[in-house]
């Protein structure tokens, strides 16, 4: 059937390529015109008609749209848009895939805007061939003559190729007439050539233009075959004579250097494996490996993974190990000089060292350090590695996600990788080091899984002698290793890996243990880190207990490290102003004496300051570091002692708060007004604190009578006519648990009676709706919040009396406990001179 195109075609202008009938090209389009005659017509046109553009070779489209169109090729093709893709970068422009149909001639240029549009005759009618005898017997010869050499040139090729193979049908499927067109398109043809071919209309001036190229096709390929021939039988002698001279060891000259280097490679790989003293499951794995490699060629991507995998076999410690130090007395004293107070911790490890004495083959305890932060569990593991003569590595888990980070990948995977646990191995180098998991209460959860589970076999000490990482793919014995787990709170840690391992309470540091470890370690190593001497600066006990009190209000000391480094930093600026006033003496005149007076703080002032001409040399060594410097180098004290002021009216009690921070003071305010018997809880609470709340507020109703609790009208329901609003300060801070029960009633008593509750009292317990006081947690770490505060009395319950023995001796001695069993006792302390309740008289009421 003939092939039809319409009598107007739009135009598409290339310099590039030239696109011959029966074949397909790729045209970037990037000019104005071109551009356009994309997006009208081919990607907005809905029929088969609107995708059949005319391609005009050798031409350029202007850059601009204000510029003349140049002279048009007078023969183009009709072409198909097979395909439009359209990109912004490095600047728009849509790639064009199209496939030519026929020769067509311009008749008459119609329109240039906003792209050309021309008036086309079809040159290529497929039914002349077919119909028309004119010289039928030159054009079969000719056409015989084309398709001998274009089969010759075919099957010089390698026809395994899929490609070839199509092609060498297509010779004998397609008509005669159709094959000078596709066969100068495939073969090697410079544009002029294509254009020279696309320009000749009439058949038989095509087949004699045609065939000279593909002669020259085929002389090319002759001689590119003789001078491959003798390389390829090199190669293949030399891949023959390769394995014999492998096995007798006869030096190669012929063979490449690289080669020989990584055949030599192979070689002490192999022998590394079998000298190495991994398990006999691995050590068959790798052999088995090492054998597949010898077979591979290096340009595999496989190659090189399977490389790196036996290289990560023979680095791992299977049998290397430190030995442990056992000296029990050395170890005491290494601990003490790290670290101030910890007992629990020092009694721990020197535990394990007694028994690691007794019993050599001993597994590696897996403990948990849980406190607040800044106390130390971090760097107590590090100690604790350097007490037993191990090598240290810390995995910090904060915010992982993915459970590959524990088990590693599996080889399947590109860029496939060991976990943490078998690179931190590798990395120390021996089998039996101290492994930091730090803030293991902070790992994340996703959808590449959960590594908290996948902690369960590394922290099993019935599993983790045969820990299977994915990457590895067999058994690694981790048994030897001593795992110290870190975490601000055991809340979040799931209760599963929470019972594999041993937790150790670190709480936080009293006043008197801050100002020890300031005075042992943290004052030497700012002075250290700022270039001072003690010689220079002075910080007694006294400011450091300002520091502490009024300046920081935490558990551990990483704000009063930081309050130290900024007095360091202020000293050092006096320290290097008086080294340089004392290079340029004699110039010190009053005027400059009295510009440093404004400049020189109170920490710069020697003990005897009284002239101002004083003011211009340099300062006194030592500087002594007292009050006044304090103010003007850390500024006005961030933490009052404000509990007698704000206990100074009826309705306010202090409670005691457990954080993972931890211990804190809470306030609980209570007000009542005028209303319809409603309570208004605020200050972000939970559930929890919300029923103690109820809990608080029916208690004291049903015991109105018995303590004289009235409401403003005097009646002793307390919630007649009468709304009660209960606040708990620092609003935007989440508050939860049953522990401000007893602190919610005493505040309640104190507002309906209106008396004044103890400005040095803080409470915590649970309350039961029968007035009892039950246990809580956080003890110890509510205490020392309160000995911060300075408060003098707490209140607990009875059954934390055990809680107490946890407590450092000298502040149980600056603190009174009272020890509640019910609410009354809570009252009768919490109040100046008791709580006195009316007895209850046991009353027979007559039902006659």
């Amino acid at each position: 059937s003939a092939i039809q195109i319409p009598s107007r075609l739009p135009l598409l202008l290339t310099h590039e390529g030239v696109l011959l009938p029966g074949s397909t090209m790729r045209t970037s389009v990037d000019s104005p015109r071109n551009m356009q005659l994309v997006r009208s017509r081919l990607l907005k046109g809905t029929s088969l008609r609107s995708t059949i553009i005319g391609v005009i070779p050798n031409t350029s489209d202007p850059t601009s749209d204000c510029d003349d169109l140049p002279s048009l090729h007078r023969i183009g093709t009709a072409a198909l848009a097979v395909q439009v893709v359209g990109s912004n970068w490095p600047k728009p422009h849509y790639t064009l895939l199209v496939t030519g149909l026929c020769r067509f001639q311009i008749l008459q240029l119609l329109k240039e805007k906003p792209y050309p549009v021309a008036e086309v005759e079809q040159l290529d009618r497929l039914e002349q061939f077919t119909n028309q005898h004119k010289s039928e017997e030159e054009l079969g010869e000719l056409s015989e003559q084309f398709y001998k050499y274009a089969v010759q040139l075919v099957e010089m090729l390698d026809m395994s190729v899929p490609a070839v193979a199509k092609l060498r049908r297509l010779l004998d499927n397609l008509p005669r007439e159709a094959l000078p067109d596709i066969l100068t398109s495939i073969i090697r043809t410079s544009n002029q050539e294509k254009l020279q071919i696309l320009d000749a209309v009439r058949l038989e001036e095509r087949f004699k233009m045609t065939i000279p190229l593909l002669v020259r096709q085929i002389e090319g390929l002759k001689l590119l075959q003789k001078t491959r021939k003798p390389k390829q039988d090199d190669d293949k002698r030399v891949v023959a004579i390769r394995p014999n001279r492998r096995i007798n060891h006869i030096p190669s000259t012929t063979e490449d250097d690289d080669e020989e280097e990584d055949h030599d490679d192979v070689v002490m790989l192999e022998k590394k494996i079998r000298t190495s003293s991994m398990s006999e499951q691995a050590l068959r794995v790798c052999i088995k490996e090492i054998k597949r490699l010898k077979k591979m060629p290096q340009s595999m991507p496989e190659y090189a993974l399977t490389r790196n995998y036996l290289e990560l076999m023979v680095e791992l410690p299977w049998n290397k190990s430190t030995k442990d130090r056992l000296e029990i007395r050395a170890a005491r004293i290494l601990l003490d000089n790290d670290h101030y107070a910890m007992e629990k911790l020092k009694k721990r490890v020197l535990e394990y060292l007694a028994v690691r004495q007794l019993k050599n083959n001993l597994k590696g305890p897996i403990l948990c350090f849980v406190g607040p932060p800044g106390v130390g569990k971090t760097s107590v593991g590090r100690s604790i590695a350097k007490t037993l003569g191990r090598e240290f590595h810390r995995i910090a888990l904060g915010g992982v996600c993915d459970q590959s980070d524990i088990r590693g990948h599996r080889r399947t995977y590109v860029g496939s990788m060991p976990g943490r646990i078998i690179n931190g191995l590798k990395t120390v180098g021996v089998n039996n080091p101290v492994f930091l998991l730090d803030e293991v209460d902070k790992l994340g959860k996703s959808l590449q899984g959960d590594p908290a589970a996948a902690l369960l076999e590394v922290l099993d000490p019935e599993q983790n002698h045969s820990f299977t990482d994915h990457y590895l793919n067999v058994a690694f014995d981790l048994s030897q290793v001593l795992f110290i787990a870190t975490a601000n709170t055991t809340a979040t840690i799931p209760p599963a890996l929470l019972d594999r391992m041993e937790i150790i309470q670190v709480p936080g540091y009293t006043q008197e243990e801050k100002i020890e470890i300031a005075h042992r370690h943290l004052i030497p190593k700012q002075l250290e880190q700022h270039g001072l001497t003690p010689q220079q600066i002075q910080i007694p006990q006294v400011t450091t207990l300002d520091i502490i009190t009024r300046y920081t209000r935490e558990a551990g000391v990483r704000s009063l490290d930081r309050k130290l480094g900024a007095i360091c930093r202020a000293v050092a600026v006096k320290v290097a102003e008086g080294q340089h006033k004392e290079t340029k003496p004699d110039r010190a005149e009053v005027g400059e004496g009295e510009d440093c007076k404004e400049h020189v703080t109170e920490d710069a002032k020697p003990e005897s300051i009284s002239d101002t001409a004083d003011l211009a040399l340099p300062p006194e060594m030592p500087i002594l570091i007292d009050f006044h410097a304090l103010k003007d180098i850390l500024g006005p004290p961030m933490y009052e002692t404000e509990v007698s002021e704000r206990l100074s009216q009826p309705g306010v009690a202090i409670g005691l708060a457990w954080t993972p921070l931890g211990g804190e003071i809470m306030f609980v305010e209570a007000s009542r007004m005028d209303g319809e018997g409603q309570l208004t809880l605020t200050g972000q609470l939970g559930d929890v604190m919300k029923e103690s709340a109820h809990l608080a507020i029916s208690w004291l109703r049903s015991n109105a009578k018995r303590y004289q609790l009235t409401n403003a009208s005097g009646s002793f329901d307390l919630l007649d006519n009468t709304d009660i609003h209960l606040h708990f300060p620092a609003g935007a801070v989440t508050k939860d648990g049953p522990s401000a029960g007893v602190t919610i009633v005493t505040c309640l008593a104190s507002l309906f009676s209106g008396r004044l509750v103890c400005s040095d009292v803080a409470m915590t317990g649970e309350i039961t709706l029968r007035g009892l006081v039950l246990p809580v947690g956080g003890i110890k770490d509510k205490v020392l919040a309160a000995h911060r505060a300075g408060l003098k009395r707490i209140i607990i319950p009875q059954r934390n009396e055990k809680d107490l023995e946890e407590i450092a001796v000298n502040v149980r001695q600056d603190l009174t406990f009272v020890l509640a069993g019910c609410l009354d006792e809570v009252l009768n302390a919490a109040f100046d001179g008791g709580f006195a309740a009316k007895p209850r008289v046991e009353r027979l009421n007559s039902k006659l």
